[in-house]
């Protein structure tokens, strides 16, 4: 899409145009491009609308309803910070005493609007032309265009003294291609610029990728990484004087609310994590239940410090199963209880299930080679009963956990 292209979008015949795309959108893209022309929408303008319309179907999981009235680029759509992480982000900047912030290459404007929302007075630079204009017609639409601008531009020229604090997400993405940018020298703006933020502004957010790593962390960053529902999302970087611990695992639910704190008022969502994220857990037998930690944990490297908190050990010092007498409850892990511990054999363990009647099992590994969907087929399952399987290594030899889960 170009600027003329969404500036047909904006005008009363584009938005005519996305109400009608909306309605058709999600079935046959063929049926609903014919169903737009028939209505008498040009044949530009019809795909511009349709593409949007399916833009912001997709956006939802990220944004929730708003995304019906946002507008988006695929790239930009993929590379934005899901809602309730910006969310996040936005209450600690806050409690931080950030009261204006510069988002260098501010995307669509997720974690701009966010901190918007959150009373902070934002400046977005984006070099993207037509990504700048939806970013500000994206302010607009949710009212907040009197707290968060745009500016087209280069972010490395971005006079970082106006404001007190700095957040930066470079571009992850190929122009053009879309295809995933994974040294961060090719960043834009480019890692030595991005690092070098911290030493010119007090407070610097980074966003990064979750696969960052270690030994990219600058001196004295915290590093974060956050999981939603169990799948981990993204890593930041809190620089300077926002910088509280070395390493942080932060657990989020998209349907859960804020935790209240110490005083009774909420406080900033999500369930965390610390520690130096250089500890070793303790290695010992396979015991009554085992642990399964959540991604950010285990990226975060903070399994030691989970560890400490469940009585836990390891079973092999290089696999992040933890194992313990108890089922305690824990919103970093999910818990199994162990019926069966066997070495793996396929013959063995097809023999067991069928004993048991197990036809439905799911497929858990770490450190094993075994592919679950060539396992299952090899299983020949049958039955009515449901297992779960944990393929995994003890002292070092491949092992197949049979659990079933916890009830808390």
């Amino acid at each position: 899409m170009d600027l003329e292209q969404f500036a047909a979008l904006r005008t009363p015949e584009g938005s005519a145009a996305l109400d009608a795309a909306a309605r058709v959108a999600g079935g046959d893209p063929l049926a609903a491009a014919s169903a737009l022309r028939s209505a008498g929408v040009p044949a530009g303008l019809a795909a511009a609308a349709l593409t949007q319309a399916e833009l912001r179907r997709r956006a939802t999981g990220k944004f929730g309803p708003a995304a019906a009235g946002m507008f988006f680029t695929r790239a930009g759509l993929e590379q934005a910070t899901r809602g309730v992480v910006a969310r996040r982000r936005a209450e600690r900047l806050r409690a931080a005493g950030v009261r204006s912030l510069a988002d260098l290459g501010c995307g669509l404007g997720a974690d701009a609007l966010a901190a918007a929302r959150a009373g902070i007075r934002v400046y977005g630079v984006e070099a993207d032309p037509v990504t700048a204009a939806m970013a500000a017609a994206n302010a607009e639409a949710a009212g907040l265009d009197e707290l968060f601008t745009v500016e087209r531009g280069d972010a490395t020229a971005f006079d970082v003294t106006r404001v007190d604090a700095v957040f930066c997400d470079p571009a992850r993405r190929t122009t053009g291609t879309g295809r995933r940018i994974f040294d961060p020298n090719a960043y834009s703006p480019p890692w030595d610029f991005v690092t070098a933020l911290a030493e010119r502004t007090p407070r610097t957010v980074v966003k990064v990728a979750p696969g960052l790593d270690h030994g990219l962390i600058p001196a004295g960053a915290e590093a974060e990484w956050v999981s939603v529902d169990g799948d981990l999302v993204e890593a930041a970087l809190w620089c300077g004087r926002l910088a509280e611990v070395p390493r942080r695992a932060t657990v989020l639910r998209e349907k859960e609310g804020p935790p209240v704190n110490a005083s009774g008022g909420e406080g900033i969502p999500g369930h965390q994590l610390t520690g130096a994220g250089d500890r070793e857990a303790a290695v010992g037998p396979v015991r009554p239940y085992v642990h399964d930690p959540d991604p950010a944990v285990v990226r975060a490297h903070l399994v030691a410090e989970l560890a400490a908190r469940l009585d836990a050990t390891l079973a092999d010092p290089n696999i992040a199963y933890l194992y313990a007498d108890t089922p305690a409850p824990s919103p970093f892990t999910r818990c199994l209880e162990v019926t069966d511990v066997l070495p793996f054999s396929l013959k063995r363990l097809r023999a067991l299930l069928r004993e048991r009647g197990m036809g439905r099992v799911e497929i858990l590994k770490r450190g094993s080679a075994l592919t679950p969907e060539q396992l299952r087929r090899d299983l020949r399952l049958a039955g009515d009963a449901a297992a779960s399987l944990v393929l995994t290594r003890v002292a070092g030899a491949p092992t197949v956990l049979v659990c079933r889960p916890v009830r808390h």
